[in-house]
C-alpha cells in the first residue's frame, strides 16, 4: 500500500507555523517512508467558502510550501469539486442520513440555553426530523431555507490512533453536525470525506483538536460504503510560556518569518523537533527530517513554540552553510567576495542579510571608531608588510608586548578600529581580507 496523505488549507489567509506544522508532519511523514519515493503528498485547496477565498492567499500557499521544501505530487481545487459534492448529498438523502431542518440560529441557541438550565446537554434534539411534509412546506413558504444535518448513528466509534494510540468518540453525545448551510453552501466536514475517498487518502494527520470531528467523519465515511483512513491527531503548539499562540508573540505567518531573515530550514526543523525526543538542532535537509520521522518520538504534551530556539536554529544552519549554497544569494546581495570571505563570516551570521554588512567592512569603506589614536598609531607601526589568516595573533603580540595592553583592553580598540563595529567575526581571517592599505587608514582613524 502506498501511503498517501494531504494538506488541506484554506486560501483565506497567510500559512502559519501551526497549520504549516499539521501540513509538515504529513509531508515527514509520507516522505519517511521506505521506498525510492516513499509516500504521496496531496495539496488539496480548501476554497469552498467563495466569499473569503482568494487568488492571493492560494499562491501564497504554494509560494510558502515551495520555499519550505514540501513540494507537493498532487494538487486538487475542492471548488472545482462541488459536482461530486452534490452526487454524495443525494446518496446521504436516498441513505436517510441527510435531512433539513429549518431553525434560525437565534431558536437553536434559545434551546441550548433551556437545555443547560435544565442540566441537559446542549444537544439537538431532531426536532426537524418530527416535521412532516405540510409542516416542511409551511416553513419554506414563511420564506425559511433548510440547512441539512446528518443523522448520526449513536454509537461508540473507536479507532487506534497513530499519535494518541486507542481513541473513542460516543456520537451519542453530538449533535446532528450541520453539512450544508442554509444557501447551499458545504461545510468542511462532508467534501473533506468526500475527497479523501476519491483521492484515496490512507492516513489522515491533523491537531487534536479534530478527535471529536474524526468520530463524526468515520460515520460518513461508513455512510458513503467506504472505509475509513487511519488518523493521528498530534499536540498543538503554544507558546514559550505554555500559553496559546497569540499575537503577542509577534507575527508567526510563514510569509513574515521569510521576510525577517529566517531560513526555510531553520523553520522546518524547528518545527519538527517541537515537542519530540529528537534534539534541538537542525537537519542537513528536510528529507534528512523524513527519514529520522516516527510518531513514536512525539511527546503527549503540547509542543513549546520558542523564537530563541528558532533563533539558535537559523544560526546553526547559517554557520554550516557551504560556498556553495550561499554563493547564488550573496551574489544577490552584492557581497560575494568568495569562498574565503563567506567561511570567515558565517560563524558570527544570524541572518544571511547580514552579509552585507561585512562584504562592505572587507570590500568597502568602513568608519573606524577611533578612542586612543596614540595606541593605534603604535598597532599601525607594527603592522606587518605582508597579511594573512596567522598575521593577527603574531601582530596583537607583539603590540601587547609594545605597549602593555590586553585582554579587552588590546583586542576590542583593534577591531573598532579596523571594522567600525563592537564585535564580528574571528579577526585572523578577516584582517586579511581587508588587507594592509585598508588596515593602516583605519588604524589613522580614515574611513577606508
Amino acid at each position: 500500500m502506498t501511503v498517501r496523505v494531504r494538506f488541506a488549507p484554506s486560501p483565506t489567509g497567510r500559512l502559519h507555523v501551526g497549520n504549516i506544522r499539521t501540513g509538515l508532519i504529513n509531508w515527514l511523514f509520507a516522505k519517511g517512508q521506505h521506498g525510492e519515493e516513499g509516500g504521496v503528498f496531496v495539496l488539496r485547496i480548501d476554497d469552498t467558502d467563495l466569499e473569503r477565498s482568494t487568488k492571493e492567499y492560494e499562491t501564497g500557499i504554494e509560494t510558502d510550501l515551495t520555499w519550505l521544501g514540501m513540494t507537493w505530487d498532487e494538487r486538487h481545487q475542492q471548488s472545482a469539486r462541488f459536482p461530486v459534492y452534490t452526487q454524495a448529498v443525494e446518496r446521504l438523502k436516498a441513505a436517510g442520513r441527510l435531512y433539513p431542518a429549518y431553525e434560525t440560529q437565534v431558536e437553536l441557541d434559545l434551546r441550548r440555553k433551556v437545555q443547560l438550565s435544565q442540566g441537559l446537554p446542549p444537544v439537538y434534539d431532531r426536532a426537524a426530523l418530527k416535521l412532516s411534509e405540510a409542516d416542511r412546506k409551511a416553513l419554506e413558504a414563511e420564506g425559511r431555507k433548510p440547512h441539512w444535518r446528518f443523522r448520526l448513528e449513536g454509537k461508540r466509534v473507536k479507532w487506534n490512533d497513530l499519535a494518541r494510540g486507542p481513541c473513542e468518540v460516543d456520537t451519542t453525545s453530538l449533535s446532528d453536525p450541520v453539512l450544508i448551510r442554509e444557501d447551499g453552501a458545504f461545510l468542511y466536514t462532508l467534501p473533506s470525506v468526500v475527497d479523501d475517498i476519491d483521492m484515496a487518502i490512507t492516513h489522515v494527520i491533523r491537531g487534536e483538536d479534530h478527535v471529536t470531528n474524526t468520530g463524526v467523519q468515520i460515520e460518513i465515511f461508513e455512510a458513503l460504503g467506504a472505509k475509513s483512513p487511519e488518523f493521528a491527531h498530534t499536540t498543538l503548539l503554544v507558546g514559550s510560556d505554555g500559553a496559546g499562540l497569540s499575537k503577542r508573540l509577534g507575527s508567526l505567518s510563514i510569509m513574515d518569518l521569510r521576510e525577517q531573515g529566517y531560513e526555510p530550514l531553520a523553520i522546518v526543523s524547528h518545527l519538527a523537533r517541537i515537542g519530540t525526543s529528537d534534539p534541538m538542532e537542525p537537519a542537513g535537509s528536510i528529507e534528512e527530517l523524513a527519514a529520522a520521522f516516527q510518531f513514536g518520538k512525539m511527546a503527549r504534551h503540547p509542543g513549546r513554540y520558542d523564537f530563541e530556539d528558532l533563533a539558535r536554529m537559523n544560526a546553526a544552519v547559517l554557520h554550516a552553510m557551504d560556498y556553495a549554497s550561499a554563493q547564488p544569494r550573496l551574489q544577490n546581495l552584492g557581497a560575494d567576495l568568495g569562498e574565503t570571505f563567506w567561511l570567515a563570516i558565517r560563524s558570527n551570521l544570524s541572518r544571511f542579510a547580514d552579509a552585507s554588512l561585512w562584504a562592505r567592512v572587507v570590500g568597502g569603506t568602513a568608519t573606524p571608531i577611533v578612542e586612543d589614536q596614540a595606541f593605534l598609531s603604535q598597532a599601525a607601526a607594527l603592522l606587518p608588510q605582508t597579511l594573512d589568516g596567522e598575521t593577527w595573533h603574531a601582530w596583537t603580540e607583539a603590540v601587547k608586548a609594545a605597549t602593555g595592553a590586553k585582554g579587552k583592553g588590546l583586542y576590542a580598540p583593534l577591531r573598532r578600529a579596523l571594522t567600525g563595529e563592537e564585535r564580528g567575526p574571528e579577526m585572523g581571517p578577516l584582517l586579511a581580507l581587508i588587507g594592509r592599505e585598508k588596515a593602516l587608514k583605519r588604524l589613522a582613524g580614515e574611513p577606508a
